[in-house]
Formats: C-alpha cells, structure tokens, sequence
C-alpha cells in the first residue's frame, strides 16, 4: 500500500458538493482519495509515503476529452482549408492518406497524441479508430485512462461488413481482458446512415449489449443523416435511431451540430451525450452546435476536441474557453455558458457520459486519485476573485499551466516531465513516417 499526500495547494473539488478549499490537503491511498480537506484539520498523526508541497498551485479533478482519433496526429496540417465534417471532405482530404498508412506509422502518432494531453491535464479520454491493436499497448504504456472504440466505415460493403465485424469481435474479446483497469473497449460506426448500413447497426447493437460496450458515433455534422432517413424511412435520424432501439445502449455522440430541436426531447430522455468540439466546428466554417438549447432540453453535453486535423491541439482548456465564447456569439448573449457549467463539461459530465462517472469527475472520498495540479504563480491569474477560479481556468489559463498529471494515484507527468512516455523519440520517428506516408500516397496516386 502506497500513501501519498498532496498539502498546501488551493483545491477545486467540482462535482455535486463543488468545495474549494483555498489550502487543502488530499490523502490518497493507492489509487483512490481516503480524505480531503482544510489544511487545518489535517490529521497530525497522518503518515504518508510520499508528502508533496503544493503551495502555488491549484488542484483539480483531471479533464476528460470525450471524442479524439489519437493515430490521426500524424495527419496534423495534411486538411487545410478542407472541411471534415463532410462526408465528401474527409474522402478528400484523409481517407486517401488513411488507404495507405501501415501498422508501424500508429504507435508514434498515438503517443504524441497522449504526451500532449497529459501535459495539458487531460486524464481521461475517448478515442475512435481502427488499428486498435497498435493503439492499446501504448495506451497502456501512458497510463491513461481510455474508452476506446473500434471505428467501422462500412459504406454499404457486405465483404467490408463481415471483416469489421470480424475485427470488432476479436478486438471486443481482447479488450475484455483489461475490464476493472483503465481501458475499456466500446463500438465506434463513424456515422450511422451515412456510412453504416442499417443491417451493421443493428449487429452492433447486439454486440454493444453482449459486451456491455457503448457506442462512439458521429452524429449530425451536416444534415446528411436526416436526409437520409427522411427519404428513405419518412422520419428523422433520432426517431429512426429509437426505432431501432439504438439507444439500448450507451451513445456518444460527436458534433452534434444540426440535430432537430424537434428530437431534442427524445435525446434528453435516451443514454445519450452530445460531445460538442468547437475548434473543428469554427475550422470546418459550420454553424456551431446548439448547446446553450441542448443543455436547456435535457441533454447531457460533454467536450471532446476532435482529431488534430480539424482542431490541430489537444489542450482542453484551449477547448473550453473556445466552446464559451463560441456559445455566447452564436446565442448573442454574454457568459451564456457559465464558466463554472464549462469546467464541468470537461469534467463530471464527461466521465459519466463515458459510464466513468462513479470512479471519476471530481475529487472526493473513494473517487480515483485523477487530478491534475496549475501553477498559479503563471500569467493568468492575477487579480484572483474570491471563490472564482473558473473564470481563469476557463477564460485566461491554458493546458501549460499544468505542471502535474496523476491517473489511478501515478504520476504520469511530474514537474511538467513525462514519467511514462518518450515523447521527442515518438516526434522523430513520425517526423519519417509522414515522408513515408506522403511517397505511398504519390505512389497510389500515380496508379490510379
């Protein structure tokens, strides 16, 4: 049993009891939180292994990045002036790129991916892709905790069909073995409609309950769905998802920018999180997502920053003053998401929509030891507002703040250096894959 106590610092507790303590303490036991407090009424009798000074900084529950495609850092400015979210612009612009990566390109790209969150303070994150078995050995290597699913594009292909749902099984069977650790193994159809058929949907269903896995969709980029499903069914995507008894199962759903507000109803009563990613929207020049009316609705909402394509960044703080102030330009109304209400987006809302929400979020007693510490002597904050670190965290400060990033009670970055990642070895060696990438895409190109 190792005891570690954090003392000193300003701690934000968030959750539903939403504590600040201006200099706390947290004992943590292992890999969970066994108390949490006022430095003054820190047990004199406590005993630690490890006792940390945290004067100067503020503690906080570690973010969650609720929709990512990790290996696609390797394809960071390759879809300039492009927009993915268009079916017609992701063929363009990444599924060539995509038709000629190997195996061997994933590993560096996936933890490049990693390093940058876990610098910028995010503990936890969601991912959808294929090549998943280069993806879990290094995601087990950060010590992250993860929710990664297995992305299917089927297009309407029936051999295509039979090999992802091949692929998906052996990659559900595998990811069993990691139950009760920090990565768990979900479905991720890119788009229902668009390029899963309804015969694949309703076979992930059916695998998503024997597996007790959840689904990591996109949903509603454009409004390709819905005239899909107009035109074929008479209904709207939503209605025809219910119908289909989709939402038997867990749902995230990424954009979810054009959902009809008419759906909105039905969507705050489904296992359904809307993942908004403002940077990709604005960068796609789509109109933003509605959350100010969702959020109204009923529909849980949670923060995602999409794949470094569209965004370019993993820095979820960089996200959220984004996604605030996009949301109040679109609504014409200043603070139309609070900042307290964006912090947690980012946080207890994201974990529960990851189905983490017992174990993760916020910092209280028998919740895992996932935090993150800011370095408050940094620009940003000062003058400090009694009882607002949020206006900070969310409008001034950004992920380089962070100076420490712990998951499970393990530091995986200490005193702004990576305890479990190489990070400059993984930018060499991606440094060679994208020349490598760009030869076999002329290659095929030239064949064509």
């Amino acid at each position: 049993m190792t005891i570690t106590l954090l003392q000193g610092g300003m701690i934000l507790c968030l959750g539903t009891a939403d504590t600040i303590y201006d200099s706390g303490y947290i004992l943590i036991e292992d890999d969970r939180i066994v108390d949490i407090g006022d430095m003054s009424s820190l047990p004199t009798k406590s005993t630690a292994d490890s006792v940390i000074d945290c004067t100067g900084k503020l503690i906080m529950p570690g973010l969650v990045n609720a929709h990512t495609h990790t290996p696609m850092t390797l394809f960071r400015g390759m879809a300039e002036g492009v927009s993915l979210l268009t079916l017609d612009g992701w063929l363009t612009a990444i599924r060539s790129l995509e038709e000629v990566m190997t195996p061997e390109m994933v590993p560096p790209a996936v933890e490049i991916a990693c390093a940058e969150m876990i610098r910028t303070g995010t503990t936890t994150f969601a991912d959808q892709y294929f090549f998943t078995d280069q993806i879990i050995p290094v995601v087990a290597k950060s010590g992250m905790r993860a929710v990664l699913a297995y992305g299917i594009v089927e297009l309407g292909d029936p051999e295509a069909r039979q090999r992802e749902l091949a692929n998906l099984e052996g990659f559900l069977e595998e990811m069993g073995e990691h139950r009760g650790g920090r990565m768990q193994g979900w479905i991720g159809p890119h788009a229902f409609f668009v390029d899963n058929s309804i015969e694949m949907m309703q076979t992930q269903r059916k695998l998503a309950q024997k597996y007790d896995a959840g689904l990591h969709i996109h949903m509603s980029t454009t409004s390709e769905e819905d005239d899909i499903t107009q035109a074929e069914y008479g209904m709207s995507a939503v209605q025809k998802m219910v119908d289909l008894e989709m939402f038997d199962s867990q749902i995230i759903a990424a954009h979810a920018i054009t959902i009809p507000e008419e759906d909105w109803a039905t969507l705050a009563q489904q296992n359904f999180t809307a993942i908004v990613a403002a940077s990709a929207c604005m960068r796609a020049g789509v109109e933003a997502a509605p959350v100010v009316g969702m959020r109204k609705a009923g529909i849980q909402v949670a923060i995602g920053t999409d794949n470094v394509c569209n965004n370019n960044d993993y820095d979820l703080f960089l996200e959220m003053r984004t996604l605030a102030k996009l949301a109040s330009f679109r609504e014409k109304q200043p603070g139309a998401l609070p900042a307290r209400d964006v912090l947690d987006m980012a946080t207890r809302v994201g974990a529960k929509a990851l189905g983490l929400g017992d174990d993760i979020g916020d910092l209280s007693i028998e919740k895992k030891a996932d935090l993150i510490l800011l370095d408050q002597q940094e620009i940003g904050w000062s003058p400090y507002h009694e009882n607002d670190p949020f206006t900070p965290l969310v409008y001034s400060v950004n992920g380089l703040h962070v100076t420490d990033t712990m998951v499970d009670g393990e530091w995986l970055l200490r005193d702004r250096q990576w305890s479990t990642l190489d990070f400059q070895t993984a930018v060499t060696q991606q440094n060679a894959n994208i020349k490598r990438l760009l030869d076999l895409r002329a290659q095929a190109t030239s064949h064509n």
